[in-house]
């Protein structure tokens, strides 16, 4: 049940899916579509696991897999595609323009419903525990696992990329947290964690003016703008830092874009949405769009999202919870406008109810 609101015909379908864990593994091979098909069937190969999305991209060589299913199952299924992963991968033959670090180069571990960060924080040391007793891998803990300040963001950790690490994994503060001390040309090194689930999603504005998407972009995003004088200077303080207003919302990336020549967007990364919901971040667009003489013309979601996302913003446009999940999720659909670009099918969109049809 969620949130007391399933309709009876739906109890079934939902429950039978249990506790859910997304696993989004980046390996750094982008061109050779046979070494990720084999990465990708030895994880679907374990029982539950659902495989969501497989992004390869060639100027990166990197390919983004997003495996959703029960939290040992999922487990299971990231140690089996490493396992491949590491006999396939060569990195001391890889270029590309995506900063990275090693064959696997993050393993994250997501809580989707019914399962807590700190049970995917014990997910994630399992993983390093496997992979390292069985390959020497050397493996960093990062985000909600990170065990020192400074590994706690992924770019810190990669920074100096695989080239660095010849001699960064010889620094005594960039000791692994799991393996030896000994750089693998091959495989080059790992980090794995948790984190909350990231919603990537776009607004369409009624203008090819990118600079008033920009201008949206930096009231709502968590870092805001540069604080600036009457000539335009960044104001700094007294140790020579720049600054800065802060936005509209907590845990939210935005940034000005162009979704083709005549429209311009406000793309967005929502780090956390029980922080920041959908609903809240798109009627403030709205908001700020209609003050300039503009409109929003659609949503767009990139990748899938949470059921409960998706219902926070049914409640809104509902106009109350009153009302069983199909509606709310319709509501939310046509409330963000979200089919306009494309048709948007909630049960392939949806991770829960993806999972569940599988």
């Amino acid at each position: 049940m969620v949130n007391g609101l399933i309709h009876e015909p739906f109890v079934d379908s939902i429950n039978m899916v249990g506790p859910l864990v997304e696993c989004v593994p980046n390996f750094s091979e982008g061109k050779d579509e046979s070494i990720i098909k084999a990465i990708t069937d030895a994880m679907v190969s374990i029982d539950g696991v659902t495989l969501l999305d497989v992004d390869m991209g060639a100027d990166f060589n990197r390919t983004v897999v997003t495996i959703v299913g029960p939290p040992f199952s999922v487990l299971d299924a990231a140690i089996a595609g490493t396992e491949v992963a590491l006999e396939l991968i060569d990195m001391s033959n890889h270029t590309g323009e995506h900063a990275r670090m090693g064959a696997v180069d993050v393993v994250p571990f997501i809580p989707i419903s019914d399962v807590t960060m700190d049970e995917c924080v014990a997910l994630s040391i399992q993983y390093a525990e496997e992979i390292t007793s069985r390959f020497d891998l050397p493996i960093y803990l990062y985000a909600q696992a990170a065990r020192k300040s400074d590994r706690i963001r992924l770019p810190d950790i990669r920074r100096g990329e695989y080239e660095g690490f010849i001699e960064k994994i010889n620094d005594d503060n960039w000791i692994p947290d799991f393996g030896p001390s000994i750089f693998n040309p091959k495989w080059g090194v790992t980090a794995t964690g948790a984190r909350n689930i990231l919603i990537a999603y776009n607004v369409n504005l009624n203008t090819d003016d990118k600079s008033s998407a920009n201008l949206i972009a930096g009231k709502i995003r968590s870092s805001g703008v540069l604080k600036k004088d009457e000539d335009g200077n960044k104001i700094l303080d007294k140790d020579g830092n720049a600054l800065r207003i802060p936005g509209k919302f907590e845990s939210l990336q935005a940034a000005g874009w162009m979704y083709n020549e005549h429209t311009a967007q406000v793309s967005m990364n929502l780090l956390d949405y029980k922080k920041t919901g959908l609903h809240a971040v798109t009627e403030v667009i709205r908001g700020e769009a209609n003050q300039m003489g503009l409109e929003t013309t659609a949503g767009e979601l990139v990748g899938l999202l949470p059921l409960n996302a998706i219902l926070d913003a049914g409640r809104l446009y509902h106009e109350g919870e009153d009302a069983e999940i199909q509606v709310l999720v319709q509501s939310a659909i046509s409330g963000l406008k979200l089919d306009v670009l494309e048709p948007f099918d909630p049960k392939q969109r949806i991770i829960e109810w993806a999972a569940g049809d599988n």
